[in-house]
């Protein structure tokens, strides 16, 4: 390891380039947990951000030596949330599944757990915002016994009725107040979802303290499709290196995630597609003499 190599969660981290960088296992989602580990070890990145589902298909305790063995840190686990239900039952299920998300990113040792808080189970947007704002305080208090922090992601107002109500930086910082202070509850910043927004910078200005992940993708356009067609960065209209820098200005220092959801992306051999994605990073998020 270089000299200016980082350590976080205990581990030490590659130094520049790509010490930021973290692959979203839905990226390359025909990676196995374990080879996925391996292979951003061995390009030099410094996290990876696995789904619930390949940690259960690989094994919580194999996933947790995984990780261990590569030298990563765990920039989120993703994900929980999806509150609303039509039925007290059902609503009580999904807080059990909630928690047990917290306990898989305790032994993970997760940066935080990313919520994508769901619809709502009938029209009023209203109740489900409210309930949303519950929900995430009530499970506050469990992950604060994990050492777990809880990370809000507003998704783009296109997926309010599939998805989540909470669709507005302004949204997410609402429900994370109400439910408990920074050290518990903040944001993630996904440009794929916040970059139309008229008050984008002045709202990321608000939000200092409280961002706890930064996900990068590219919107393209024409759009081909809204949940698998997010682009590659550098193949849309976002403007990645400044909203990069604008929540660096906050006083995050985090893992970048590149999360992309893409049809074609996934056709590409894994390895093509992981130096494709870090190059990418380097030429279009990354700090010019980052990158150089």
């Amino acid at each position: 390891m270089s000299a200016t190599a980082q350590t976080v969660q205990g581990l030490t981290l590659p130094s520049a380039p790509l010490s930021r960088l973290s692959l979203n296992q839905a990226t390359i989602p025909s990676w196995t947990l374990p080879q996925a580990t391996e292979a951003c070890a061995r390009a030099g990145l410094g996290w990876i951000a696995p789904w619930r589902d390949r940690v259960a298909e690989a094994g919580l305790g194999a996933s947790v030596r995984a990780i261990r063995d590569a030298e990563l840190g765990v920039s989120s686990l993703c994900r929980g949330g999806w509150f609303g239900a039509a039925d007290k039952p059902s609503r009580l299920e999904r807080m059990d599944d909630n928690r047990r998300a917290v306990e898989e990113a305790a032994e993970l040792g997760a940066a935080c757990l990313i919520l994508v808080c769901g619809p709502a189970p009938d029209r009023s947007l209203d109740a489900a915002r409210g309930y949303v704002a519950e929900a995430v305080a009530a499970l506050a208090e469990h992950a604060a016994s994990h050492g777990v922090v809880l990370a809000v992601e507003p998704l783009h107002p296109m997926y309010c009725a599939d998805r989540s109500v909470i669709v507005t930086l302004d949204q997410g910082l609402a429900v994370a107040r109400s439910a408990g202070p920074p050290e518990r509850v903040g944001l993630v910043v996904d440009a794929y979802h916040v970059w139309w927004d008229p008050d984008l910078y002045q709202n990321l200005a608000r939000c200092a303290g409280r961002i706890l992940g930064f996900h990068v993708s590219d919107w393209l356009v024409p759009t081909p499709d809204i949940l698998n067609g997010r682009g590659l960065m550098g193949d849309g209209i976002i403007e990645l290196r400044r909203l990069r820098r604008a929540v660096d200005a906050t006083g995050y220092g985090g893992p970048i995630e590149v999360e992309i959801f893409n049809q074609a992306l996934w056709a590409l051999p894994a390895e093509e597609a992981l130096n494709l994605v870090a190059a990418r990073y380097l030429t279009h998020v990354a700090d010019e003499e980052v990158s150089s």
